[in-house]
């Protein structure tokens, strides 16, 4: 019997779980008698979809519900619990740990294949910004969307109880750095969803919390075009948030961000939303890269100049055929990554089975962007909008581009709900360290150790 062609898929994010889905369908047969296999190795069990994550963080999607379940969905492939630290593809050999390699002590191990499908994503790109590692939250998974939630009311909680002006005014004082996508929608939903808090604490008005966004460059949302970032900037500030545009976080130890207009701000809360960069595992592999460390791709989704290799989304630098300008590459986002995903399923079961393959062309269809509940900003198909109906087409087009009718049901469920009743303002902070209570119930009592034993 020959071994089956064995397809690797790193990462299980948007390009490895779409690409995956989309494998498992199309070669079924090949699946089935054994002449394929599909592997996807992921760090994490489940893919999160994350435009809901400023809603999520609000309280408006239940964290559960902006994750989607490898297991369930690939229920074709076989799902790897780890990382892949380098590949050799010169050897079709990839180098991984899992849980299990680490529970064993055997160090890492090399997993053979025949096809390979670069997709692990981006990682926060940071700059070496003095007090950043030791105080700065990023905004990019599940965890760190639940835990800014939870830190945003604990904060609250504080300053409700401190007697000390300075505290107070620290922990009420929240700067966001980065003003995309993440940045202004994630400061958005939480300043609505701490204004709406702050009824219930005796001592706290909403005129008391002060929201900062830092921008380096002279807009924001740049994807929703100039008109309409103008315009969400005039939203914001109406809502007493301190927008600061031409402005960088030049420091925040000490917890002290200090801007580099001179500002200095005590605060609590520093998030860090300022771009993204591909992820290290790029530079531990033999295929060719771009200058920003993308992996150089052609239209067809292969690595330029290597078999048996394939690469989109965040990891890959496509060329965007529809623009007509050469060397134009197309936007690292997830528009572009779904699309991508299906074309090069379609291409690698083409490439098996000996049939020609097709390029990637998706011309860009605009931009949706939350700014908190029934306001928002799009610019779709060169149409403005912006308010209530700009808000109504970011719901309506994340909830048609969330996997799973499962999904679906559940994000419209927990949706009409919420405007059905009031908004929850639980911090369950405590589930970030869940072993701590026992832990200090199993200690001994001070003392107890220099008491003789009878």
């Amino acid at each position: 019997m020959t071994e089956p062609a064995r397809i690797l898929v790193v990462g299980g994010g948007y390009v490895g779980m779409y690409t995956a889905l989309r494998l498992q369908r199309q070669l079924r047969a090949e699946l089935r008698s054994g002449a394929a296999e599909i592997v996807v190795v992921t760090p994490e069990p489940y893919m999160t979809y994350q435009p809901f994550l400023p809603e999520a963080a609000a309280g408006s999607i239940s964290p559960r519900h902006v994750v989607v379940p490898l297991r369930r969905v690939l229920d074709r492939c076989r799902i790897l619990i780890g990382e892949v630290g380098a590949v050799d593809h010169a050897k079709r050999t990839a180098t991984l740990t899992t849980l299990a390699t680490e529970e064993e002590g055997t160090g890492p191990v090399e997993l053979t294949y025949d096809e390979l499908v670069i997709a692990p994503g981006s990682v926060s790109r940071t700059l070496p910004v003095p007090g950043l590692a030791e105080h700065g939250i990023g905004f990019k998974t599940v965890e760190e969307a639940i835990g800014l939630r939870n830190h945003v009311i604990e904060q609250m909680d504080i300053a409700s109880s401190t007697r000390d002006p300075a505290i107070r005014d620290a922990a009420l004082t929240f700067v966001f750095v980065g003003g995309g996508y993440a940045g202004v929608e994630a400061l958005a939903e939480l300043e609505d969803m701490a204004r709406y808090t702050a009824r219930y604490y005796h001592n706290i008005k909403p005129g008391d919390l002060r929201w900062i966004l830092v921008e380096a460059t002279d807009r924001i949302l740049p994807e929703v075009g100039e008109k309409m970032g103008r315009y969400a900037v005039r939203e914001l500030r109406a809502r007493n948030v301190d927008v600061r545009l031409g402005t960088r976080l030049d420091s925040c130890e000490d917890r002290v961000a200090v801007l580099s207009d001179g500002t200095r701000l005590p605060t609590r809360t520093v998030v860090w939303t300022a771009g993204v960069k591909p992820a290290p595992l790029l530079a531990a592999t033999d295929l060719p890269r771009n200058e920003r460390g993308r992996l150089r791709c052609t239209a067809r989704l292969s690595v330029e100049g290597v078999e048996h290799a394939w690469a989109a989304g965040d990891a890959a630098a496509v060329p965007d055929v529809t623009s007509g300008e050469p060397g134009k590459e197309c936007a690292p986002n997830a528009q572009h990554a779904v699309r991508q995903a299906r074309v090069l399923a379609e291409n690698i079961t083409a490439s098996l089975r000996g049939q020609p393959l097709k390029e990637y062309a998706h011309a860009y269809a605009g931009s949706v962007a939350s700014l908190g509940l029934h306001k928002g900003v799009a610019h779709v198909y060169g149409r403005k909008l912006k308010g209530y109906p700009a808000w109504f087409m970011h719901r309506a087009y994340h909830l048609s581009r969330v996997p799973t009718f499962n999904r679906k049901a559940r994000v419209l469920a927990e949706w009409t709900l919420s405007g059905l009743f009031k908004r929850e303002i639980v911090s369950l902070g405590s589930l970030e360290h869940p072993r701590a209570e026992f832990e200090l119930a199993a200690s001994p009592p001070p003392g107890d150790d220099d008491k003789p034993s009878s």
